[in-house]
């Protein structure tokens, strides 16, 4: 149910996520809504879990908790372990920082990664750091491969963003870029996460063709020359299908 408590304690968590310190009580009654009774409950089962800890005078933060599910998932997560040995490969094949990303609500998330781009420098997207649908490789490949519907409610809330990535001004122009995405297993994108990088990913299918995430490798170049790119691409494409077994 949409408005149940567990709903409105971990909409607590979603507030918190977004915030680049600790937030104080009197903003999290404002933003949420909640009574103040109601919503000091909710922080006290919260911090009894440790997903949330309070810092006096000061407001309060995501909780130790987290870090620790963090390291059991990479520990039990089924995909990470199959794609471990997969990107290790990749990113001694292809120079460059190989990604595992899983879509989670409308962003995507990197969850591994392996490799470097080389001399001291560093690709901005880090594990753990979420990115919109629709920037990059790595995201754009798991748009492509949604739902039309969930495309079109994107489409509704972020037309600039779609346009501005190249993905096109019109429903019909998004429609035939995504298309283009599918029919060629790979996507190619220069520069919209990481300036001076070029991304290449592909879709990670479950076994019903859903799509669950996508692998890449961000390579420390900014423009790939059209063969290149080709070969790089449907490597990887063979990788990711590779790991389509362990998405379930």
């Amino acid at each position: 149910m949409p408005d149940s408590s567990l709903d409105k304690a971990l909409g607590l968590i979603d507030l918190l996520e977004d915030a680049s310190g600790p937030v104080p009580p009197e903003e999290l009654l404002a933003r949420s809504g909640f009574a103040r009774s109601t919503l000091y409950r909710y922080l006290k089962a919260l911090q009894e879990a440790g997903l949330v800890t309070a810092f006096h005078d000061r407001g309060f933060t995501l909780g130790p908790r987290v870090v620790e599910l963090d390291f059991r998932m990479r520990r039990t997560d089924p995909l990470i372990a199959a794609a471990r040995p997969v990107m290790a490969v990749l990113a001694r094949e292809v120079p460059g920082v190989a990604l595992l990303c899983r879509r989670y609500r409308d962003r995507v998330l990197c969850v591994h990664q392996d490799g470097s781009l080389g001399a001291g420098r560093r690709s901005t997207y880090e594990r753990g750091l979420a990115m919109p649908l629709f920037r990059g490789a790595a995201s754009r490949v798991i748009l492509a491969h949604l739902p039309p519907g969930a495309v079109t409610r994107l489409l509704v809330q972020e037309a600039a963003a779609f346009a501005e990535a190249g993905l096109g001004a019109t429903p019909a122009e998004v429609r035939a870029a995504l298309a283009a995405i599918r029919r060629r297993g790979f996507d190619v994108t220069a520069g919209q996460v990481t300036p001076g990088v070029t991304g290449i990913g592909a879709p990670i299918l479950d076994l019903r063709g859903a799509v669950v995430g996508s692998l890449s490798v961000t390579l420390g170049r900014a423009r790939l020359g059209a063969e290149r790119a080709e070969a790089i691409g449907a490597r990887i494409a063979q990788a990711a299908q590779r790991l389509s077994a362990s998405a379930g």
